[in-house]
């Protein structure tokens, strides 16, 4: 694509859109085509592409026939050593060509784009110049394969620059801003569809986060309470149910108030309605309660229809109580977010709430099973059928269990809380927090602690 005007090179957007691999894409655009025929065009529609807006990646997307219509694509985080980018590029390169050819259809070109902010004082044009090589070694390991490379596109610092159009009067060397978000044709027909570009993943991340705020203090006082009273009710006889059945009614009582709650567009407001909807101790009670493995099963069968959105509002909310000390007991809110947004298509936070629930908890089977199944691109119906199946099997009379009308007054808790912060600290890493993890004495609260999550959990 070395010349960029109007009339050569179209790449043309259809409803036939196929994700292969550990790919994320849009949905089908019903009997929708939309042409694309510049390098801006086609950086306006990244995100639209892939679902979300990508950050420090790098992503091949395949095209197919004589208009170039696009088909799988493969986005990798940028390695941080350049010596990485001639393996990465080559598997990079395997995975998307191998992926078409099992659907069927091999690519006849790629479109690359190269996506990372500068870091300190470097500019947009230094990050484009840094990146260079890689594009060129994408391009060397796409040819190896008898797959052209028709464009690649640095993305940096809200513009972008072409590393395939020596034309500096089209593609200058400070770069060319990118298109305002939503003006496109391609944003418009999104629009019309109803598919959203999404947040990033670094948003998505924050959604999910524990606070960092003065109602911490207040909320780990109520888990430890909660813990010691919930243990307390199991160790009786016929406490484990009644502290199943306990939980998951609560679980729907506080749904229903999230769902009659007055709707908020944005999502950092949604979330901080949701945080006011949420008492400290039903948090809490909610947390430990769901540390047990066929209470969370039985959770996560609200997955479908009318009863999803409010169950993955009511696990996002959850995850962000998980403060302190309590770090692990993320990972059954986690994983049950991210079982959901899978559910529900959307892919990339599926992805996200999942790998953040194994970073809470490396060895929690749930989400190990659940991640390798999502970016392995599975269909998630098989999982529900089984879930249906196991409701069936209980005797449950109602396909999607109903939610009930609040018994109290849809109304922020009673109980006066400290707003979440709205700049919340970045997930933990695999093994605890560093020294803080090691620091951690072999007797005392947080032991108790992680013995209440034991007592409280079947087997997880």
């Amino acid at each position: 694509m070395a010349n960029h005007s109007e009339q050569n090179d179209p790449i043309d957007s259809t409803d036939s859109i196929d994700p292969i691999d550990s790919v994320n894409s849009l949905d089908s655009i019903d009997e929708t085509l939309v042409t694309l025929r510049t390098p801006a065009e086609l950086a306006d529609a990244l995100p639209y592409l892939l679902g979300f807006r990508p950050e420090e990646s790098v992503v091949l997307i395949a095209l197919h026939g004589e208009r170039g219509r696009f088909g799988g694509r493969v986005r990798l985080g940028i390695p941080g050593r350049a010596e990485d980018w001639p393996p990465i590029a080559e598997q990079l390169a395997q995975c998307l060509v191998g992926g078409c050819e099992r659907r069927g259809a091999r690519p006849d070109g790629i479109v690359a784009f190269l996506c990372a902010e500068p870091v300190g004082a470097e500019s947009g044009q230094q990050v484009m110049e840094r990146l260079r090589p890689l594009a060129q070694v994408l391009r060397t390991a796409c040819g190896s394969l008898d797959v052209p490379v028709f464009e690649v596109v640095c993305i940096s610092a809200g513009h972008f620059w072409t590393y395939c159009c020596p034309n500096k009067q089209c593609c200058p060397p400070e770069g060319v801003p990118l298109p305002r978000p939503g003006t496109s044709v391609l944003a418009a027909a999104t629009a019309y569809a109803g598919v959203q570009a999404g947040v990033t993943p670094r948003e998505m991340r924050a959604r999910l986060t524990p606070w960092e705020s003065a109602a911490v203090t207040d909320q780990e006082a109520a888990l430890d309470a909660a813990g010691l009273a919930i243990v307390h009710r199991i160790l009786k006889e016929d406490g484990h149910a009644e502290v199943a059945a306990d939980t998951l009614d609560l679980a729907r009582r506080i749904m229903a108030r999230m769902t009659a709650a007055p709707p908020v567009s944005d999502r950092l407001e949604a979330d901080l309605q949701d945080d006011d909807l949420l008492a400290h101790d039903e948090a809490a009670a909610l947390i430990i309660g769901l540390q047990d493995r066929t209470t969370r099963d039985q959770a996560a069968e609200w997955m479908e229809g009318d009863t999803a959105p409010p169950a993955l509002r009511l696990w996002r909310a959850l995850a962000r109580r998980c403060v302190g000390a309590y770090g692990e007991h993320a990972a059954a809110p986690l994983s049950l977010a991210g079982w959901v947004a899978w559910s529900l298509g959307d892919t990339t936070e599926g992805q996200e709430a999942l790998d953040m629930a194994l970073c809470a908890d490396p060895g929690y089977t749930f989400a190990q099973l659940l991640r390798h199944a999502c970016t392995a691109g599975l269909d998630p119906e098989p999982i529900r059928r089984c879930l249906r199946r196991e409701r069936t099997d209980r005797g449950a009379t109602a396909v999607q269990p109903e939610l009930p009308l609040p018994a109290e007054p849809v109304a922020p808790a009673a109980e006066p809380l400290d707003v979440a912060p709205r700049r919340r600290r970045p997930t933990r890493p695999k093994g605890g927090t560093g020294s803080r993890a090691a620091d951690r004495s072999s007797t005392g609260p947080q032991n108790r602690r992680r013995t209440i999550r034991r007592a409280a959990r079947n087997d997880t």
